[in-house]
């Protein structure tokens, strides 16, 4: 078989002729079998890489080790003899070679083959697997992502949900923003700050900020007030899980504590109600064990705060159920009522704070956007966490995200 036709068998080096061949078995210092192959150029022509056309002088040639995809079980190593363009525009550049990057260690192929396995398994099982370096691989990957993903397309975008989520322990976040439409991420940006957040509508521009109709978010006063500076005729809605969420916090929780202290006198029932924090918390409905529904029955009855406190976290619920924005007002004005009129410190806060902010939920009604598509989002973000032990490179992790969710056509 001539060269030529083993060059094609192999999947061919464009431009190039198989030289000297070598194999060496594993040892000591090979820790796994190898093949050497050496290339040779062949084109009178060279193409220069920085304006692409094609001239015939040689200005030198120098020899450069390169990978290539694993060879009949064996480590792939490539000398590569590669030459430099005289170009008359650029002056001397690299010769343009298709199947090779112009300061890559590794052949494209191979490149593309690191990428795929990384969004499958972390970079060290894929370094391990080819043989490479970790560093090497990062950064194959990160390139890989950045070519393929490219700058964000952010033209026709009119509604966007916005939320938080954990880099790291310490209290260190980051922001990611959503087209609950097309369940496309389009941006992820470290902090969760006006300041944090703001690069994102720059990046939306003047004539993109005019275009959004309406932004889902938690109560974060950060992000409203961004978003009010920046898209003034936006509607802002805020979402169900984040407001009862803090109603646990608040009131919930800090009643529950506050009965726990009042009954130190009573060891018994103070255990109870220390003891009653998760329960309290869940939905009746999906308190499937007999005796834990039996134990909330208990509860409620001989505590009358915690049993006001408990109604009227169920009941606030009921505001996100409404389409009309003039029946979800009558509502709250009675929820609101029945919170000041219960004599419990923590829901009469609550309810005040709420108060100055139920705009934001009574814009459910025209607007029913909820953050629960990011809840997923960031429970795979966690996944993808825990799967690399952490990401120290936080742009290579943020690439890594959009990556993970493209969105649905259509």
């Amino acid at each position: 078989m001539s060269g030529d036709e083993c060059n094609a068998l192999l999947g061919g080096w464009d431009g190039y002729r198989i030289g000297t061949v070598g194999r060496f078995e594993a040892s000591t210092e090979r820790p796994r079998p190898e093949v050497w192959i050496e290339l040779h150029p062949t084109a009178a022509r060279l193409r220069c890489s920085g304006c692409q056309e094609e001239w015939s002088g040689t200005h030198d040639v120098t020899a450069r080790w390169v990978r290539d995809l694993p060879l009949l079980g064996a480590t792939t190593r490539l000398l590569v003899h590669r030459r430099r363009v005289e170009c008359p525009r650029c002056g001397p550049r690299l010769e343009h070679v298709e199947w090779l990057g112009r300061y890559s260690r590794v052949t494209r192929r191979l490149g593309e083959s690191v990428a795929r396995l990384c969004q499958v398994l972390p970079v060290k099982h894929v370094a391990e697997f080819f043989g490479l370096g970790w560093d090497a691989v990062k950064a194959i990957d990160k390139a890989h992502l950045a070519h393929t993903l490219g700058p964000v397309d952010l033209s026709g975008v009119e509604v966007l949900v916005m939320d938080e989520f954990s880099l790291r322990k310490g209290h260190k976040y980051a922001t990611v923003v959503v087209d609950p439409r097309s369940k496309r991420v389009l941006w992820v940006g470290r902090g969760r700050t006006r300041e944090d957040i703001r690069p994102f509508f720059e990046l939306l521009g003047e004539e993109g900020c005019r275009a959004i109709k309406a932004v889902g978010m938690d109560m974060s006063l950060a992000f409203e007030e961004e978003v009010r500076l920046r898209c003034p005729q936006a509607v802002v809605v805020y979402d169900l899980f984040h407001v009862v969420a803090k109603y646990a916090r608040d009131v919930i929780h800090r009643v529950r504590v506050d009965e726990a202290n009042r009954l130190r006198g009573d060891k018994r029932a103070r255990q109870v109600v220390k003891g009653a924090r998760w329960l309290l918390l869940r939905n009746a409905e999906n308190l499937k064990d007999r005796d834990e529904r039996i134990r909330l029955r208990e509860l409620l009855a001989a505590n009358k705060a915690l049993l006001v406190v408990y109604l009227l976290k169920d009941d606030l619920k009921h505001l996100w159920t409404y389409r009309y924005a003039g029946a979800a007002l009558r509502f709250w004005k009675d929820w609101y009522d029945r919170a000041m009129r219960s004599r419990i410190e923590p829901l009469k806060r609550f309810a005040r704070r709420l108060k100055t902010r139920v705009h934001g939920i009574v814009a459910h009604c025209q607007w029913p956007l909820n953050t629960s598509l990011l809840e997923g989002i960031n429970n795979r973000i966690k996944v993808m966490k825990r799967m690399a032990y952490g990401y120290r490179d936080h742009d290579y992790f943020f690439l890594k995200i959009r990556a993970a969710f493209p969105g649905i056509a259509g």
